[in-house]
């Protein structure tokens, strides 16, 4: 496993690969690395023959500079983690690398960036295309990884890359729970004890919603849904709803003939996490 910091090296090592002909698999992190980021470099090395990691704090998409201050960094023991799986390069820039001069490219997802994330961050999805949309050109990969726990965010980037007209084959990968439900995220290292048992009623609550659809209206079960979350001093719901799970749009009804996705994002202390489920007859709720 190689380590770059710089978009010269990267290019050379990602070029030479290809013209030996092995097919580039590429997972963009933000560093903090856990069992979710290490799945999605499992996924990728079963559909490429060269994988490659990014791992980049990126400072356009945080609409809270506290936030961006608070995130977690550990290059150190990235790597470490890095270094049991089939990743085969590492790319770390610093800022400056990414952005020598400033992206002020502004994109237009429609819908499907006015609701939930987009709401409550406002510019956050326009810096994630800059920065991915920026790793693509750099990396050239045949198959880009993401997990499906971002799930807005999967579907902005799947709109962006038909946008640009992009060769890269967008692979959502399932969502990675720790042992007690919590979706897996970097932000989790900076909960403490209580509140880490304070966020598992997030996919608990989540979970219990899907055996309750058929028992109640859509705007009853996610009235229950805040309820039940909101009752925890520890947590206090930002936003949930239950959406077409590609459009993005809320549904009213479970009459509705289109797939449904239960979207949520909490904050628990000063953390806040996001997480969602799927609604159907036959639902998943393996952890």
């Amino acid at each position: 496993m190689e380590l770059v910091h710089a978009v010269a090296d990267l290019k050379q090592l990602v070029e030479r690969k290809k013209s030996e002909g092995l097919s580039v698999g590429f997972v963009p992190t933000m560093g903090a690395l856990h069992e979710g980021h290490l799945s999605l470099v499992a996924e990728a090395s079963k559909a490429s023959g060269y994988v490659v990691v990014s791992i980049f704090v990126n400072p356009t998409q945080f609409n809270d500079k506290k936030d961006l201050e608070r995130y977690p960094r550990n290059l150190g023991l990235d790597m470490e983690l890095l270094k049991s799986t089939s990743c085969d390069l590492v790319f770390a820039p610093g800022v400056e690398e990414m952005y020598p001069v400033k992206d002020t490219r502004l994109f237009n997802f429609g819908s499907l960036e006015t609701v939930m994330e987009g709401k409550h961050r406002p510019g956050h999805f326009n810096g994630v295309a800059q920065v991915v949309s920026k790793l693509f050109d750099m990396v050239q990969p045949d198959f880009a990884f993401f997990g499906e726990k971002d799930f807005q965010q999967l579907a902005i980037i799947k709109a962006m890359s038909r946008q640009l007209n992009l060769d890269v084959k967008i692979v959502p990968c399932k969502t990675v729970r720790e042992p007690n439900g919590l979706a897996m995220s970097s932000r989790n290292q900076l909960l403490s004890d209580a509140q880490r048992e304070s966020a598992a009623l997030i996919s608990e609550t989540l979970f219990g919603a899907q055996e309750k659809m058929d028992k109640m209206p859509v705007a009853e079960l996610k009235q229950w849904v805040m309820d039940t979350i909101n009752k925890d001093e520890n947590l206090e719901i930002e936003y949930f709803d239950i959406v077409n799970s590609d459009t993005l749009q809320s549904v009213n009804s479970w009459d509705e003939k289109v797939n449904k996705t239960g979207c949520i994002a909490v904050h628990c202390g000063r953390i806040r996490l996001i997480d969602n489920v799927t609604f159907s007859k036959n639902v998943d709720r393996s952890l």
